[in-house]
């Protein structure tokens, strides 16, 4: 009698879902999305949707974002890391120190090209050396992630004021700071070309899954499903390129930049950002964190481990290890996440990064990863990071203080795994 009572519609729809094995925890996720920025649009009589705020939305979340890629690791084999916020600003401090101090002391001046890429290695070799230590004391000397992380909170960003005696370090090198947002983009060109190449990669590998699944005779989706789910991809890397190219460079800029070559700009010239060099890193990051994740033996452990640490241990796997590589891979993402944001600013605060790993847990929880360990993805924790990012942005446009933007966030994380644990009892019950 309970079969008798769904209605056809529901039916329909969710063999739809299953033909094109759609999560649907993802489409929750992406129609919450949706929701917020329609609704933070309509508060600011269509402010949130412009192509300016967009473009600086994306910018703002990239550092969470990078970062939330390694927690979705970190969390899956059932740790934490409450110390990615104060080991970005470690190695921001060190990236800032190396520009201005260490590399003129030994006969490399501002503008030299050498800079910039000395500058990253050490910031990235900074964070996986930190992160390494910490995964040792967790792994080796079984410390509790939640203290040995805890610890690093405190620690890691002293260290990073005592590096700067507790100053401000800038200006930083400006080929350094094209890695920011705003000063670094490819033009509208170069961004139409990264589009159509983005689509031709994701049209790729949306086949290439297809011939691997019946290369190992598993089922596959129609045809029709696959040209679908690639025609949505196209739609959606051609929107969005679209609409960072719609936000033109201010007037005032282009005439001094015309004066500074000496000409004149012709009239009614304009000339769009296109999409920052920050937003490519990011992008870099997902799809290699993607790859870990689904194709390499690491991340089979990882996820292995997750479900089931003794079994993982009892099969052989070194987990100890393993911890170790989890964490340095968090460090070097700390690193990466400490240049985009050092650059955004284009200097080095004492305060870059504060309460990060709050906003870096909550976009991998947000984004489905399960606290108790196992399950969670990459894509999902980017997503959950630019949730968070368009929460707070909306709420700041429309004039809530900060105290209450805590307050929503705070409610949001709590509802997020709420949602989770009802999802999960769902499907097991299923």
């Amino acid at each position: 009698m309970a079969d008798a009572s769904v209605s056809p519609a529901s039916s329909q729809r969710k063999n739809i879902l299953k033909t094109l094995e759609i999560d649907t925890r993802l489409l929750g996720m992406v129609g919450a999305f949706i929701v917020v920025c329609v609704m933070f649009n309509l508060l600011t009589d269509g402010r949130f949707l412009t192509p300016r705020n967009i473009f600086n939305l994306t910018i703002q979340t990239v550092s969470v974002a990078i970062m939330a890629t390694g927690m979705v690791f970190v969390i899956v084999t059932r740790h934490i890391d409450l110390s990615v916020g104060s080991l970005l600003a470690t190695c921001s401090a060190m990236m800032a120190m190396t520009q201005t101090n260490f590399l003129p002391a030994i006969g490399l001046d501002f503008g030299s090209p050498l800079i910039a890429p000395v500058a990253i290695l050490v910031g990235i070799l900074t964070g996986a050396v930190i992160g390494a230590f910490q995964g040792w004391l967790i792994g080796y000397l079984s410390i509790p992630a939640f203290i040995v992380t805890l610890g690093g909170l405190l620690v890691w960003r002293n260290v990073a004021w005592y590096l700067t005696n507790g100053q401000t370090i800038g200006p930083l090198d400006e080929t350094f700071q094209l890695l920011g947002g705003i000063g670094g983009t490819v033009g509208t060109t170069g961004s139409w070309i990264l589009g159509v190449i983005g689509v031709i990669a994701a049209g790729v590998a949306i086949w290439s899954a297809r011939r691997a699944r019946i290369r190992h005779e598993f089922p596959v989706k129609p045809v029709w499903a696959e040209f679908l789910l690639m025609a949505v991809a196209a739609v959606m890397i051609l929107g969005f390129v679209a609409v960072l190219n719609a936000y033109e460079v201010p007037s005032r800029v282009l005439e001094r930049q015309f004066e500074a070559s000496g000409q004149t700009m012709p009239e009614g010239y304009s000339q769009g950002y296109g999409v920052p060099y920050s937003v490519l890193l990011l992008i870099a990051v997902a799809v290699v964190m993607t790859m870990v994740a689904r194709k390499t033996r690491l991340g089979r452990y990882i996820f292995a481990t997750g479900g089931n640490p003794d079994a993982a241990e009892l099969s052989g796997i070194n987990t100890r290890l393993l911890t170790v590589k989890i964490f340095a891979i968090m460090g070097v993402l700390c690193g990466l996440a400490g240049l985009v944001a050092s650059a955004r600013l284009s200097f080095h605060s004492n305060d870059i990064g504060t309460l990060d790993e709050l906003r870096v847990i909550a976009a991998a929880v947000i984004g489905g990863t399960a606290l108790a360990g196992g399950l969670g993805t990459i894509y999902g924790a980017i997503l959950g990071a630019l949730i968070m990012q368009s929460l707070q942005s909306g709420m700041a446009m429309v004039g809530v203080d900060a105290p209450f933007q805590n307050i929503v966030v705070g409610a949001v994380l709590v509802l997020a795994v709420l949602v989770d644990i009802f999802y999960r009892k769902k499907t097991g019950a299923n």
